[in-house]
Order: structure tokens, then C-alpha cells, then sequence
């Protein structure tokens, strides 16, 4: 059974792909099991020698790869380079330092156990599922396949349905640098496919996609108690202070909400502005929002599904007495740039995840009350504080795994920063060390150095013993 990928610009065939039943999949993962053990043995050392080989081989061939993002996305040719950017550094990022993180360290033993050597180190898990989504097709799920590699796994790549030539060009490349063992393998199809990796023996599960989805997720691989990372979206505000540089903050504002057509987990979707330069602002968003380009600046709404979420919040908007001081309207998968203003609080625009081009902009007396209403969400995934004195204070409240002061989005380009959010946004995270770690086991060492004078772990040990002990404790931790 196979079916077809689409360009949502024009519904132009892109590709033909299989659907992967059960059986396939678990035979995917065996492979990848073999393959396991024998990318651990080659070593932090030779794991970053082929990891380096592939960067060079995505950098090289970029402009092939941003092609097939461009034709299955419909994003403008500049936004799909630029996640592969994004992604290489990502990946040169886990190579080098995937040995320092992991490696071997010392830990002391303390008074009690002064005999012992303790130490601690990241050993692969194994296969690591990851299963990805559509609107960053590159960078999103190499934020899992690259550190689960580096960390001495193999990986079984389940990409969107949406996006599965993304997913074949990045099997296939990594397979031109370590053509020995299908270290990096790839499944293709729906919901029914994703389950199946749930099911199939896989050390860990890294998904991306939306809360519902993730929720499914965990309910199967439950099923194995297997290990999973949720990356489920977000509702992500910005904020922006009486000092702020108003221009700086607009244009933050209209390119963390509107471009990849508003299709970010992490791009911004509210707006809470000081009453001081609320007016201010308003003007200079909307002036940047008219001026962008549909069709060349962003391009369509990949998934169909999304148009009438979208519109649904924006007409449910309007109809709470909102107004839309640019868009409102559109036709077909392209979605034009929306600024709403005096939409209340509880409107699904504000509630729930749009995953479109739209802002909500809202007027606040103070910082405490952005604050406020910023946290007001069961999502906690990114935010964004636009201040020149107060910044750092404020970003520190906001309910959120992630915040940018003064710029957008900038954490997700910092590979050494961990990416992931709180509530419904997930748990778990990508990139940097805790990122290499999520792909690890700690393994715990004690070494005996010497005999102790007070052997504690022994049916032969005596009255005077556990007199001596007790002393000895009441000394170090029973004086404040």
C-alpha cells in the first residue's frame, strides 16, 4: 500500500511513499537493533568522525535538500534554507561535544562511603524512535535524530505524512556517509504506523506534533512503559515594556507570528504591550504585517485541516467583538497576515493553538498584568520580553521552557540550549546536554578502594559498630 505526498501551493504530486505496517516496522527496528551495538563500538570518537561527514554532506547539498522541503511545504525557498542551516549547526554542535557530556565523571563519595570511588557516565539506550512533524521538516526532528545519534544510537525516523520525501533525502544521505549498518532508518505512513513504532520494542520515543497526538503517544507506548519526549506545541506570548524599542518589537512580533505562514511551535501568537506604547506599536505592526508578501514571503498552510482552525479562530474573534486591523480574509491553503486587536480573553484566538499567520495584540497597565495573562494558558513551551531594563526579571515569571529577551526565538538557533516546554507544551528536552542525555542511560559506579573501618553492609556487623556510626552521623548532620 502506498500513498502520495502533495505541494500544498499547487496539489502537485511530489512523491509516492509506503505505508509500513506493524511488521515492517518491527523488522525496521530489528536492523536498527544489530546496528546499535555496532555504532556504540565505534566510539564517541568515530560517531563524531561520520556525523562530521554528514554535516558536510548536508551542507554541501543544501540546496537539493531545501528543494524537497520547498515541495512538500509550499515555504518559500529562503525559510527552508534556513532550517537546514539551523539543523547543521545542530548537528556539528552534538558531534563535538557529545564525548565531553557523556563521558565518564568522578563523583564524591562522602564521609560515609570516604572507600569507595564513584562515578557516573551516558550510555546509549539503543534504537530511539523519533516521530516528527511537517512544519520544520529538517530541523524539528534532527533536533532528536542527531543527539540520539551522537549519544551512540540507532534511530528509526517515522516523519509526517505530509513531509516523508524530507524524511527519505536524510536516510539516504546519512546512509552515503555510513553505508555499513542501517543505523538511520526510515518508516513511512500514518497514525497506524506511528503506533506500530510505539509498540516495537524502541529504548525511548521522541515526539513532535500536537497535544491530542501526544497524548495518544504516551497512551501506547504505556503500554511497554517506553520512554517518551513530547514536544506538543504552543500558545507563546511576547511581551513588550513601556522602554522597549518599540521598532525592534514590532518587527520581532510580525516575524516570530507570521513567517513559515504562523506554522511554529514556538512563533508568537500573543501580544501584551504597556499602555504607554501600546498605540505606538499597533501602528508598526500593522505597517510591517501589510507589507508582507503572500505567496513569496510565506507560503500556504500545509495541512488542509488547519485552514478552518484558523479561520474558526479568527472569525470567533471578530465575532466577540474583536477587530482585524490587517487580514481577516483569504481563500484556499494561503492565509494572509492577520493583526487582531480587543479580542477577549477567553476567545479561541487567545486560548488555543492557532498554527496560522495571526496575532492578538492586548493592551496591559503593567507588567504584572502581562505577566498574568501571559501564564494564563495551559501551554509553557517559548516567550519572548522586548525591555531595556527589566527583561532578564521578566523573562525568570513567565510559565515557560523558553524565553528570548529583546530578540525572537533566538534560543532555538543555540545549539548548546536545552528546547522544550511545560503543560501541554511536553517534557523532556532537545538540544544541548540535557538533550544528548535524554538519549542516554546513567549508569552509577561504585569501586571499592580499601576496606572501611566501619563495614556497614554485612550481617556480621556489631553493636559497637552501629554505635560508632550513629556517633559519627550525630556529628556530621545533627548540629545546624
Amino acid at each position: 500500500m502506498t500513498f502520495e505526498s502533495l505541494n500544498p501551493a499547487t496539489d502537485e504530486v511530489v512523491g509516492t511513499h509506503q505505508v509500513h505496517s506493524a511488521a515492517e516496522v518491527d523488522a525496521a527496528v530489528a536492523r536498527a537493533r544489530a546496528a546499535a551495538g555496532w555504532w556504540a563500538e565505534l566510539g564517541p570518537a568515530g560517531r563524531a568522525d561520520r556525523l562530521n561527514q554528514w554535516k558536510v554532506a548536508l551542507t554541501r547539498r543544501s540546496a537539493e535538500l531545501a528543494a524537497v522541503v520547498q515541495a512538500e511545504t509550499g515555504k518559500p525557498r529562503a525559510d527552508a534554507m534556513l532550517e537546514i542551516i539551523l539543523a547543521i549547526d545542530h548537528t556539528a554542535w552534538a558531534a563535538r561535544n557529545a564525548a565531553r557530556v557523556l563521558r565518564r565523571k568522578r563523583r564524591s563519595p562522602g564521609l560515609l562511603m570516604a572507600n569507595q570511588a564513584a562515578t557516573v557516565e551516558y550510555l546509549p539506550l539503543g534504537v530511539i524512535g523519533v516521530v516528527g512533524p511537517w512544519n520544520y521538516p529538517v530541523f524539528t526532528p534532527m533536533g532528536s535524530i542527531a543527539y540520539a545519534l551522537a549519544a551512540g544510537n540507532a534511530v528509526v525516523f517515522k516523519p509526517s505524512e505530509y513531509t516523508p520525501g524530507v524524511g527519505q533525502w536524510l536516510v539516504d544521505s546519512f546512509a552515503s556517509v555510513v553505508p555499513e549498518q542501517p543505523v538511520f532508518q526510515l518508516v513511512t505512513g500514518f497514525g497506524e504506523t506511528g503506533a506500530a513504532l510505539c509498540r516495537s520494542g524502541v529504548d525511548k520515543i521522541a515526539f513532535t506534533g500536537s497535544p491530542g497526538t501526544g497524548k495518544k503517544i504516551m497512551a501506547t507506548c504505556a503500554e511497554t512503559l517506553t520512554p517518551v519526549l513530547i514536544e506538543a506545541g504552543g500558545k507563546d506570548a511576547l511581551l513588550v515594556d513601556a522602554d522597549a524599542d518599540i521598532a525592534a518589537a514590532a518587527d520581532a512580533a510580525v516575524w516570530g507570528g507570521i513567517s513559515n505562514a504562523g506554522q511554529t511551535c514556538v512563533g508568537v501568537e500573543r501580544v501584551y504591550v504597556h499602555t504607554r506604547v501600546y498605540d505606538e506599536f499597533v501602528a508598526a505592526v500593522v505597517a510591517k504585517a501589510r507589507a508582507v508578501e503572500v505567496g513569496s514571503q510565506i507560503g500556504p498552510i500545509t495541512m488542509p485541516a488547519q485552514v478552518d482552525i484558523i479561520r474558526g479562530h479568527i472569525a470567533d474573534a471578530l465575532a466577540r467583538g474583536g477587530r482585524a486591523l490587517v487580514g481577516g480574509e483569504g481563500s484556499g491553503r494561503f492565509v494572509e497576515p492577520t493583526v487582531l486587536v480587543d479580542v477577549p480573553e477567553d476567545s479561541l484566538a487567545v486560548r488555543e493553538e492557532t498554527f496560522g499567520p495571526t496575532l492578538t495584540i492586548t493592551k496591559v497597565e503593567s507588567m504584572d498584568e502581562a505577566i498574568a495573562k501571559a501564564n494564563d494558558t495551559r501551554y509553557g513551551l517559548g516567550g519572548t520580553v522586548f525591555s531595556r531594563s527589566n527583561g532578564t526579571a521578566l523573562a525568570r515569571r513567565l510559565r515557560s521552557g523558553m524565553v528570548s529577551v529583546n530578540s525572537v526565538i533566538s534560543f532555538a538557533g543555540i545549539p548548546s540550549l536545552p528546547f522544550g516546554g511545560v503543560g501541554d507544551s511536553g517534557f523532556g528536552r532537545i538540544h544541548g546536554p540535557e538533550g544528548l542525555r535524554e538519549f542516554a542511560r546513567p549508569q552509577a559506579v561504585t569501586r571499592q578502594r580499601f576496606r572501611a573501618p566501619l563495614v556497614l553492609t554485612t550481617f556480621a556487623r556489631s553493636k559497637k559498630v552501629d554505635d560508632r556510626v550513629a556517633k559519627l552521623v550525630s556529628l556530621l548532620h545533627g548540629r545546624r
